[in-house]
């Protein structure tokens, strides 16, 4: 398994809320950066989705518990 990725992502507070940057490295041969400035509620509403998102993952990737747990 790789242990590099070809995206980054960081999160900085920001005086009226949150600034989150996504970087894809390689985007149609360019580097490309996202940039969200989200207010406290904007950035909660994010957080619960991707919350929700990778619950989601996990249920479609281990569908029942290993036996013997």
């Amino acid at each position: 398994m790789s242990t590099e990725r070809d995206w980054s992502i960081a999160v900085a507070a920001a005086p009226d809320g949150v600034r989150v940057e996504i970087g894809l490295a390689n985007l149609a041969g360019q580097p490309v950066t996202a940039i969200l400035a989200l207010d406290r509620e904007e950035a909660r509403t994010l957080a619960r989705a991707l919350l929700a998102a990778s619950g989601d993952a996990m249920e479609r990737t281990f569908p029942r518990a290993p036996k013997g747990s």
